[in-house]
């Protein structure tokens, strides 16, 4: 802490919380005559972004009483800064993410630097909790249940500076540090009665309390828009968001702190949110500073070559990440470039060593060699290639949250220096790098859609099939994303992949709607489900399940009629996790896979498995009697639906020995 003329500035923020803030707190209420103000800052190059995660993953049942009093205890705190009686500022010179912003919300003014790299926002509902420092008390009031709801809590998005400027989460901006001082200063100097506006006589929530009826429609619609976005699966957080904002509007702001604190306390005392914590955070920081000491800090020129969708979802990405990119369709284009990405739509082995021996013949000596193929073994590839130790697979996923991933494969000698570059590259494009030996997210994608089909095959109705999956958690059901990737892509994968893979029951049924009935998927406009082209869709809109697969595939289990009431969801959902778990578990076993981090946030960002989890393994440590109650169920399942779900050795000797599954 420093003074500054006139103004008390606490300068590293990021020690404001716990006992630092109430020490702070405790000197500000001495000395508040001499203080004309007071700015919060940091001395570092973030404000302050959060708690600490270990001490909340750490939290049981047990402890429950004891953390909510820690929690009140803080708010106490913050609640006398902002009552302070003299006018508190914000400098947010960087990032205030979580309880960092929530900090900012008992100030009276927020101003941030508008930098490139700076986030501002309440992301705690990514990690399975909720604003437990007054975030959502705070943000109600200041926004109103419909701006702070959909937008910010729920949402929990990062914003830049420009954009929670916008959203009203700051109230200025400033181009640099010694003018963001100097705002902040100013101020304090303009309003020496600052208060917070929900302490001024005859505050209103903006739009209105839960009581209001203007407010009602949008109130009585926001649970049910909840539960089509989470189409049931076991997310307690964004659940527990919506209670503590609606029930803190109806009272006043102290009671509405407690209200807040009993259901972050819920939440951090389940098992969602140590999953969460451990995948989207621990294992996810763990995957992204994996090789950094050894890793360019710029991939340099990128050549992408191709001329079809993979090609250009790459070639866009490295332009929107500002990086130096060349779309080619000719080798010769390529001249110059640091790294090359072959992306062409042909998967002939023969084409493929062509391309590729044209590549080589104009890149520098050092250049890696990267090649996008789904179904052909790199084995095989790096054959026809020269120099193999430039040569890599490389996949981009950019579809998940909260970042995309880079699954990056080791080929059969690639160099350490080939993998560094393929992993900046991936940096550079704001990726987390997954590098593997030979393929895992395909592979576990496999499972999950061999297993929906397998559930078609036995006689489930599809429409349960796909509800299933939504209760447990997956983004898209297995049958759409069947004809989404097409049924003969999956067949190749199956057909041509670089290792052994016993015969599976969903292969006949994948089989069957090709050669017997000609659906291969959206792209010809007919798959699992019917997919007619219209000016407005010229792919193919998904219109519904065909009702052909009631008349072919009810020939045995439950009758495609039996309406998802009738059918054990829970279990059906519990097989196409436990089908894809244990195949990560094999995946660790055989070495395609060099961590348990690895695992978990391959499957998170690359394979859609559901977020609840905290990704594959973490799904099996947390289950219900630890590794052994998830060994001992797959047993189970392995009765009643066969050998894909007998407990891998690697799993069975941990749950034996009382182990998780953990690095280092």
């Amino acid at each position: 802490m420093a003074f500054v003329p006139n103004t008390f500035s606490i300068r590293d923020a990021s020690r404001v919380n716990g006992r630092c803030d109430r020490c702070a707190v405790d000197r500000l209420e001495r000395e508040r005559d001499e203080v004309a103000g007071v700015v919060v800052t940091s001395a570092k190059r973030t404000f302050l972004v959060g708690a600490d995660l270990r001490e909340l993953r750490a939290v049981t049942r047990e402890r429950a009483a004891d953390f909510l009093a820690a929690n009140l205890a803080v708010k106490r705190t913050l609640r006398r800064l902002e009552t302070l009686g003299r006018p508190v500022v914000a400098a947010l010179n960087g990032s205030a993410l979580g309880g960092g912003y929530e900090l900012a919300l008992a100030c009276h003014h927020r101003i941030a630097l508008d930098t490139p790299e700076s986030r501002i926002g309440l992301p705690e509902v990514t990690l399975g909790l909720l604003p437990g420092g007054g975030g959502v008390t705070r943000t109600v009031r200041l926004l109103g249940l419909a701006g702070a709801l959909p937008d910010v809590l729920l949402a929990g998005r990062r914003h830049t500076a420009r954009a929670a400027l916008a959203a009203g989460l700051v109230d200025e901006l400033a181009d640099d540090p010694e003018e963001l001082l100097t705002r902040a200063r100013a101020f304090v100097r303009a309003n020496p009665d600052a208060r917070q506006p929900w302490d001024a006589k005859g505050h209103r929530i903006p739009g209105g309390t839960p009581g209001d009826r203007a407010l009602a429609p949008q109130l009585i619609a926001l649970p049910a828009q909840l539960e089509q976005r989470l189409g049931g699966a076991p997310f307690p957080a964004p659940r527990a968001v919506l209670a503590a904002a609606v029930e803190g509007a109806q009272v006043d702001l102290e009671t509405a702190l407690v209200v807040e604190g009993r259901h972050f306390t819920e939440l951090v005392t389940g098992q969602t949110a140590r999953n969460m914590i451990q995948g989207y955070f621990f294992d996810l920081r763990a995957v992204t500073s994996a090789g950094g000491a050894a890793r360019p800090a710029n991939p340099g020129r990128i050549g992408v070559l191709g001329a079809g969708e993979t090609a250009a979802t790459l070639t866009r990405a490295c332009a929107d990440a500002g990086l130096d990119v060349v779309a080619a369709t000719e080798a010769a284009e390529l001249a110059g470039c640091d790294l090359v990405v072959e992306a062409a739509a042909d998967d002939d082995l023969a084409h493929k060593h062509k391309v590729l021996q044209e590549i080589e013949d104009v890149l520098a000596p050092d250049a890696p060699l990267c090649t996008t193929t789904a179904t052909l073994p790199l084995a095989a590839i790096a054959e026809g290639v020269r120099h193999r130790d430039r040569l890599v697979g490389l996949r981009l996923l950019p579809a998940a949250e909260p970042m995309p991933l880079v699954e990056i494969a080791r080929g059969p000698a690639s160099g350490e220096a080939t993998l560094a570059r393929a992993r900046a590259l991936a940096t550079a494009l704001g990726a987390a790098p997954l590098v593997v030996n030979g393929d895992y997210t395909l592979r576990l994608t496999g499972r999950y859609l061999d297993e929906g089909a397998a559930m078609v095959g036995a006689g489930i109705a599809p429409a349960t099939v796909e509800q299933a999956a939504a209760q447990a958690g997956f983004g898209t059901g297995p049958l759409a994303l069947l004809d989404e990737l097409s049924l003969p892509l999956a067949r190749r994968i199956r057909r041509t992949a670089g290792r052994p893979r016993p015969p599976h029951p969903g292969d006949a049924v994948i089989d069957r709607m090709i050669d017997a009935f000609d659906r291969p998927g959206r792209a010809a406009g007919a798959g699992f489900y019917d997919h007619p082209k219209d000016p407005d869709h010229p792919d193919g809109r998904r219109a519904g399940l065909w009702p052909g697969l009631r008349e072919h595939f009810a020939h045995a289990g439950a009758a495609p009629t039996t309406p998802p009431s009738a059918t054990n969801l829970p279990e059906l959902g519990e097989r196409l996790l436990f089908a894809v778990a244990l195949d990560a578990v094999r995946c660790l076993d055989e070495g395609v896979l060099g961590s348990v981090a690895e695992a978990n946030v391959g499957s998170l960002l690359g394979v859609g498995f559901p977020g609840w989890t905290g990704g594959v393994l973490q799904f099996a440590d947390g289950h219900p009697g630890g590794l052994p109650g998830f060994a001992a169920r797959a047993g189970e399942l392995r009765e009643a639906h066969g050998e894909r779900f007998a407990p891998p050795p690697l799993l069975a000797a941990k749950a034996a020995r009382g182990e998780t599954f953990a690095d280092g």
